[in-house]
């Protein structure tokens, strides 16, 4: 009785043991879900799948293949991240880079505007101040053609007045020698009074008092008088006049001279500020254009990156979710075939026995 109610040997050695094809099946259910389930990688699953499916592979031979497909597996997703890590920085670096080239584009193509417009300005300037040299250059060279008529005038008017006195002196003195002979002078002493009027132009001299004069020519002597006296006064206005202009056009030349060095300082000044500007401008244009330049590479840059980086960043969430699953289904692959007893494959195996 006792041996009948103990199972046989063969018995108990079957309902323990889990055949090698039960676990190949389970293996290859759990496989199978892995691969569809979470979209894994079809080649690397297939593969050892097909290796299970051909018996020919031994269980150990298996285990290594699930081992180097797991150790492989980590590694993708240790350059996966390794990659995202690199494409963020370098989008970052590459970002900063090109905002820092967009703002020095901005500055140098400003600066240039403003150097031009003072480029424009200097020109302007400079024009302006040689037309008003040129002007009062003429404006000078008119002054003393004008000075110089109105002091021949002067002269003319002085020699002549004065030619004109003596001349009156003369006849008034041939006169005194008939109407007063006490005043009648001489010819060799009369020379010598208009040969000293001549110099110091005293006018003329005056009567002697009490002077006997007759009738019919006091009146000739009188007119000679007053004609002497007005050319005298003629004589002293022009000579005040002279005076008075001959000062004016003195400072009207003290003042163009200096109006004359200061704007032509300032034509050296402005063209040496126009001289650094224009080369300003060289350089800026040059620095603009390069700076241009690396900014077009750094957009060629960035968009090389897009075409290297967009899928891992952002397919790397899926790949990793992916990535963890078939490791996770190996891993359970792995402890089926090494002989552990899950309930979860008794139901993979199942669901894929049923199908």
């Amino acid at each position: 009785m006792f041996k009948k109610t103990l199972p046989g040997s063969s018995a108990s050695f079957m309902q323990v043991e889990v055949s090698e094809d039960n676990l190949r099946t389970r293996a290859l259910a759990l496989l199978q879900e892995t691969k569809l389930g979470k979209k894994s990688n079809r080649q690397r699953i297939d593969f050892i799948m097909l290796a299970l499916r051909g018996k020919k592979v031994g269980f150990e031979k298996v285990l290594k293949m699930i081992d180097d497909m797991v150790v492989l597996m980590k590694e993708e997703q240790v350059d996966d991240e390794a990659k995202k890590e690199y494409c963020e920085k370098s989008f970052d670096h590459a970002d900063d880079k090109k905002k820092g080239l967009e703002r020095e584009e901005g500055k140098l193509e400003k600066a240039l505007v403003d150097a031009k417009e003072t480029v424009a300005t200097l020109k302007e300037e400079i024009a302006a101040l040689g037309e008003g040299i040129v002007a009062l250059d003429k404006s000078v060279a008119e002054a003393t053609e004008q000075r110089h008529e109105e002091n021949s005038d002067y002269q003319t008017l002085m020699v002549n007045n004065q030619a004109a006195k003596e001349l009156l002196e003369f006849a008034k003195n041939r006169l005194n020698k008939f109407y007063n002979p006490k005043l009648y002078k001489p010819p060799a002493m009369f020379m010598q009074i208009s040969m000293h009027r001549g110099k110091a132009d005293p006018g003329p001299a005056p009567e002697a008092p009490g002077a006997h004069k007759k009738q019919d020519g006091g009146g000739v002597i009188a007119m000679i008088d007053t004609l002497v006296g007005e050319l005298t006064t003629e004589m002293t206005e022009a000579e005040f006049n002279e005076k008075d202009a001959q000062e004016e056009y003195e400072e009207m030349m003290g003042d163009s001279s200096t109006k004359r060095a200061a704007d032509s300082k300032s034509i050296a000044d402005k063209s040496a500020v126009l001289a650094d500007t224009e080369a300003a401008i060289v350089a800026k244009s040059t620095t603009l254009k390069s700076t241009q330049n690396e900014l077009m590479a750094t957009h060629e840059y960035i968009g090389q990156l897009h075409g290297e980086c967009d899928w891992i960043i952002k397919f790397f969430d899926i790949r990793a979710e992916a990535r963890n699953g078939e490791i996770e289904g190996l891993k359970k692959a792995k402890a089926v075939l090494s002989g552990a007893d899950f309930s979860l494959v008794q139901k993979s195996a199942r669901r894929f026995l049923r199908k």
